[in-house]
């Protein structure tokens, strides 16, 4: 069964249409890396996939472990086992990391952190924030993952993560891409990774790899050739370059058959 599986999908933002009748589906236990420049849709895309407001869903539908969740809020697709990370995490005053991350657990303030639980704490480098109030003062690396670790405290079944290497140093991004690896492989859920920069290729093993552009997908492949293709063809020279390697395997396949 693929975790999540989106047909026709066409989403709307203030009036605007942004996605384009896409399809796609991801595999469970697979992380997929999703490419596109600026302005592109992909924002958009994972908001829609959450339900965040303001995302307008005009036609298709979403399926997540085989349920229709087209209509479904946010609330029920985070029951479900969907999480989703922003590029700018908030600052919340008055209320504690260590305090977040039991709630994270489902426990209250006397919870005591398993040892797993606090080798995870301790992998993000996190566990003199414990007592700090959420992102305040925090470094842009320390802001992204203590987001990431929040999401993996959730145990979710599939992870929307919006460029989780945007803003972050070499140390942070190999941190967070080794957990996120790590986490995907012991518990069998799905990421969906947003990158520009391409660097966490480095770290997760990412099954499947595509291109959105101008509000449509192309390009399903082996990511890390799509993203070498994309320093040297850009965006469009790559999506332009690989269907014309399809149409001349097609036409290939076709004169064989004659």
């Amino acid at each position: 069964m693929d975790a999540l599986e989106v047909k026709n999908l066409s989403v709307k933002v203030e009036g605007k249409l942004i996605l384009k009748n896409i399809s796609f589906s991801l595999k469970q236990g697979v992380s997929h890396i999703l490419f596109g420049p600026n302005g592109s849709g992909k924002t958009t895309l994972i908001s829609a996939l959450m339900g965040l407001p303001g995302y307008e869903v005009i036609s298709g539908q979403v399926f997540f472990m085989g349920k229709d969740i087209t209509n479904t809020t946010v609330e029920e697709r985070a029951n479900l086992g969907i999480v989703v990370s922003f590029q700018n995490p908030p600052e919340i005053t008055g209320v504690k990391l260590g305090e977040l991350l039991k709630l994270c657990l489902g426990k209250d303030a006397s919870y005591e952190f398993t040892s797993e639980e606090k080798r995870q704490i301790e992998a993000f480098r996190l566990t003199s924030f414990l007592d700090r109030d959420i992102n305040v003062g925090f470094s842009g690396g320390e802001k992204k993952r203590s987001e990431i670790l929040q999401l993996i405290f959730l145990k979710p079944k599939l992870l929307l993560l919006d460029e989780p290497d945007s803003g972050v140093d070499v140390e942070s991004l190999r941190l967070i891409a080794d957990e996120i690896q790590r986490y995907t492989e012991s518990s069998g859920a799905s990421a969906l990774i947003i990158t520009h920069k391409g660097d966490i290729l480095e770290h997760v093993n990412a099954g499947y790899g595509c291109i959105l552009l101008e509000g449509q997908f192309h390009c399903f492949t082996e990511p890390t050739s799509i993203y070498k293709d994309i320093k040297k063809l850009g965006y469009e020279g790559c999506v332009a370059c690989r269907v014309r390697k399809i149409e001349g395997w097609k036409s290939e396949r076709n004169g064989q058959n004659q």
